[in-house]
């Protein structure tokens, strides 16, 4: 599906007016300029939460517009604890990825990472040393650059990777992100048990469910605010219009890319980029509902695999990339963030055609025991 082209924008963060969920999002960038999944909470109009309870994965905030090149700063607080990972990162579509990654049992560390297309080259991250990211708010920012990414705390550059680094001669591709993505916010679980243990030792052990930085019966990471300053698409940029990034070919690169006014709008929850305009019929049989929804939101997978939602946390759900001490809020409101709505990525139900294709199958293979029996 085409991408809404980039906004250049100063957002605080102290309400949830500006975020829809992920549920109701079908690709009209011009009502929210956010969509979540989990339970983002507002606290003292000062910033959002992001929020995880038990047997969920966290919450992940997206924008909705898209950014090719750009800088990119969030002012934010992370969460604390073993097994518990923070993350403000740019994700595209083909998984092209820029972090900034942040593990509960390291306080003074802010892990900067990239990824090409989700291959998961575990040698591109590197560690920026910092104060207190739990008690401290910091503003972290992601200078990309057709040529260049560098990474910066409070203003100070501590890491830079030239494009012309990351040439690899195997393929005779530039491994550097290229294609439009957008901006991440999150809190999600490495430390579940189900998870790979290169992830838990990563993420400093598995998640204790009944942590003393837990409050109101959850994890949580402040997010105060985000601004994007578009840069310019490359000169040589394939144009017909201002309004949508799309794709000319499959390959994934900064040349498939393309500007023109495609519609970047679903018809429903179960439309997709090649039947955008589908809407499934009414059901008159009890108005049941799916059991299980499929992916309909761009760019909501990236290529450490997240799961996220309301999903349970024992269904494996986890981060990007590779894969902290402060007081909670005294006095936020909410109680209780279970019961999140559920949102299952991937297709979980098979199509009527798929079904009766397998049903088939079935048949056929009865139809050939039958035979041999006789």
């Amino acid at each position: 599906m085409a991408a809404p082209v980039c906004k250049s924008a100063d957002y605080k963060l102290t309400s949830l007016d500006d975020i829809e969920s992920n549920t109701a999002y079908l690709g009209d960038a011009s009502e929210k300029n956010w969509v979540s999944s989990g339970v983002p909470v507002a606290y003292n109009d000062e910033a959002v939460l992001l929020t995880m309870a038990p047997d969920t994965v966290g919450t992940l905030l997206m924008s909705t517009h898209y950014v090719w090149y750009g800088k990119m700063s969030a002012t934010m607080t992370t969460s604390q604890g073993q097994g518990v990972v923070t993350a403000f990162i740019m994700m595209s579509d083909v998984k092209d990825e820029i972090d900034f990654e942040f593990v509960g049992v390291d306080l003074e560390s802010a892990q900067s990472n990239y990824y090409w297309q989700g291959v998961t080259d575990y040698d591109n991250g590197k560690a920026l040393t910092t104060s207190n990211t739990v008690s401290e708010a910091h503003t972290y920012t992601i200078d990309w650059q057709p040529d260049y990414i560098s990474w910066a705390i409070d203003g100070k550059v501590g890491r830079t990777v030239q494009k012309k680094d990351t040439y690899n001669s195997t393929d005779n591709k530039y491994h550097f992100p290229q294609t439009p993505s957008r901006v991440q916010l999150s809190l999600w679980p490495a430390g579940l048990p189900s998870n790979g243990n290169g992830t838990i030792t990563w993420a400093g052990g598995l998640i204790d469910w009944d942590s003393q930085y837990m409050q109101n019966g959850y994890y949580y990471a402040q997010v105060k605010e985000v601004s994007v300053e578009c840069y310019d698409p490359p000169s040589d940029t394939t144009k017909t219009g201002d309004e949508a990034y799309y794709y000319l070919n499959s390959e994934g690169l900064e040349q498939s890319v393309a500007i023109g006014n495609n519609n970047t709008i679903l018809g429903s929850m179960l439309a997709d980029g090649e039947n955008p305009d589908f809407k499934p019929k009414s059901k008159t049989s009890g108005g049941s509902k799916p059991t299980s929804t499929p992916e309909t939101v761009p760019g909501i997978s990236g290529g450490g695999s997240q799961q996220i939602g309301g999903q349970q946390a024992g269904n494996g759900g986890s981060g990007s990339g590779n894969s902290p001490s402060g007081s909670a809020p005294a006095d936020s409101s909410p109680t209780q963030v279970g019961g999140t709505t559920s949102f299952e990525q991937g297709n979980g139900s098979m199509s009527e055609a798929s079904t009766v294709y397998a049903g088939s199958a079935v048949a056929l293979l009865g139809f050939f025991v039958a035979a041999l029996m006789l």
